[in-house]
């Protein structure tokens, strides 16, 4: 096949113990499922879930014991910081069933999904798309993926995020809302669903503004941590 021009290069993640690559189709993330999260958000009780996507290459690939570098985006004065566990998926599906689900995950990271609050904020205002709010270059930094048979506990792993060394997050998988069979399940039928998706599955309570120059370590118990700074 003939192209126009050189297609740009494969979005994609590095695999932890391997020198392999995981190739990203596509990014869904799943909105306010984290019950102290959606209290400071404006919301409570378990509303059915919601999704929105990131472009695939927005990802920011960080490896472990590394730091990556993210670059402050523009037209934003409020940066927030939302650390979240993510769910790589192995084999694709539609209208896949919650006994199903898990069988469909490849592996796990952590991720954050960067956002730009006060764009958000003027979208919801005004009844339009959270798109540049959320998924703009560099908004999905992430660490090595952990094949799914590599990981005890993930159903209730600590998760948190320092930002200079001060905790801002810190909770439990256990927490999430929605769980990651039912968010599977529930995507399934709006999306199939293909291997190389990224499912960003929600962020607990503590989300704040970033600025230039700090340093943010985002750690899942049982994954590689992610480190990146603000430049």
């Amino acid at each position: 096949m003939d192209y126009l021009f050189p297609p740009l290069q494969q979005a994609a993640v590095p695999i932890a113990g391997g020198t392999a690559c995981f190739p990203v189709h596509r990014i869904y993330c799943v909105g306010r499922n984290y019950v102290e999260h959606a209290k400071e958000m404006g919301w409570t009780g378990r509303e059915p879930p919601f999704f929105f996507m990131k472009p695939a290459d927005a990802v920011l690939p960080v490896l472990a014991g590394s730091v990556g570098e993210m670059p402050y985006p523009p037209m934003t004065v409020n940066l927030h910081h939302e650390v979240e566990l993510v769910v790589a998926i192995g084999r694709g599906g539609k209208n896949i069933t919650s006994e199903e689900a898990l069988s469909h995950i490849w592996g796990y990271a952590v991720g954050l999904d960067m956002t730009r609050r006060d764009l958000q904020a003027e979208a919801k205002d005004q009844g339009r798309p959270w798109c540049t709010a959320k998924g703009f270059d560099f908004s999905a930094p992430i660490g090595q993926i952990h094949r799914a048979d590599t990981v005890q506990g993930i159903g209730q792993a600590s998760i948190s995020l320092n930002v200079n060394g001060q905790s801002r997050q810190d909770s439990d998988t256990g927490k999430l809302i929605w769980s990651l069979a039912e968010i599977i399940a529930c995507l399934s039928e709006l999306y199939t669903l293909q291997p190389g998706d990224l499912i960003f599955t929600g962020t607990p309570a503590g989300v704040a503004a970033v600025q230039r120059g700090d340093v943010l370590e985002a750690s899942i118990s049982g994954l590689s941590d992610l480190k990146i700074k603000m430049v």
